[in-house]
């Protein structure tokens, strides 16, 4: 689908991400290193005599001010207690800054790798840490941050796709009423659980926001921390068939429970979120096409072939979400 918008990052050159860090009294080195990232820009900047700064852009017109700094003040309340999460550096008494039109925030740099999640101690561990998160993700409720749900990361995402003209025409009919049959799948399974209490996630905690070093995991890039269900930073650590999920979901639980209580009626949203985000990453896509790094980097979006294997996905997850949810000990 066309789209006329200009670029959201055209007048992010080099130089104006060096004037932009050197606005807070730092002196870059002219060292300056485009990491991977796509929602907002993220640069590892040099700093003379002292070690390099990530600086995060953030991509304009997608959080307020207030949600941004509701995100900064969650993962600022979390390395307070020590818990490995990565927070916004106070630089001049603020975490976000505004410099040549753009909202900016300066991290320390953390190195990681990949945690073995094959490894029961590893997620014994990291289900510590998720248990310490949501303890004081409890305490308090976002005020400008959206929460996960059935409309705003399913209905409302499909809508918008079946608004445009992203899908071969061919296809159009069917994904409509494969993903109408999935999030119906999807109110059923919100159904069987019943209330569950919504509180500060990280929101996309999947290995590659979730590092490992020799003194454990710690937790990075809070950008899509909203409210929603325990459950919805856990499920994304699972993989492999049946067993081996309830394997693995055991072993977090056994670490995650000694710091926080959690609802075995979540199990039932396990599937019914892997849907939604599935249908709410194809909406992401599709909003985002108008930024030239995502022609770039996913160039498959919107062939018959991408819409066949949605199609599919949906077909596999609308099985799946009939099935009893995984369970453990």
């Amino acid at each position: 689908m066309e789209n006329t918008l200009l670029p959201p990052f055209a007048a992010l050159t080099p130089d104006a991400i060096l004037d932009a860090v050197e606005s807070l009294g730092l002196r870059a080195s002219g060292s300056l290193l485009a990491l991977n990232s796509y929602e907002n820009r993220v640069y590892q900047i040099g700093i003379d005599d002292a070690p390099p700064l990530i600086a995060k852009f953030y991509r304009p017109q997608r959080w307020s001010d207030a949600a941004i700094l509701e995100e900064h003040a969650f993962s600022l309340a979390l390395a307070e207690r020590e818990i490995p999460a990565v927070p916004p550096l106070l630089l001049q008494g603020q975490t976000l800054h505004h410099h040549g039109g753009f909202r900016f925030a300066l991290f320390e740099r953390r190195g990681g790798r990949v945690p073995e999640l094959d490894r029961a101690d590893t997620l014994q561990w990291i289900g510590r840490f998720l248990g310490r998160i949501h303890a004081l993700g409890r305490t308090e409720a976002y005020q400008h941050r959206p929460v996960l749900d059935l409309q705003s990361f399913g209905r409302e995402p499909a809508a918008f796709i079946l608004a445009g003209d992203w899908l071969p025409p061919e296809l159009a009919s069917v994904y409509r009423g494969v993903a109408e049959q999935a999030l119906d799948g999807v109110a059923r399974c919100f159904e069987r659980a019943g209330h569950v209490a919504a509180l500060r996630l990280h929101g996309d905690c999947h290995v590659g926001n979730l590092l490992w070093t020799d003194a454990g995991p710690h937790f990075v890039d809070f950008d899509d921390s909203r409210s929603g269900p325990a459950v919805q930073d856990l499920w994304m650590l699972l993989s492999g068939e049946r067993e081996e999920q309830s394997r693995q979901l055991a072993e977090v639980l056994a670490g995650y429970e000694d710091f926080c209580d959690f609802d075995l009626r979540e199990l039932n949203l396990v599937e019914a979120l892997r849907t939604l985000r599935l249908i709410h990453y194809s909406a992401w896509l599709a909003r985002r096409w108008h930024d030239p790094a995502f022609p770039a980097a996913f160039p498959w979006f919107g062939s018959p072939r991408y819409w066949e294997e949605q199609i599919l996905g949906l077909r596999e997850q609308i099985a799946l979400m009939d099935e009893p949810p995984l369970w453990s000990n």
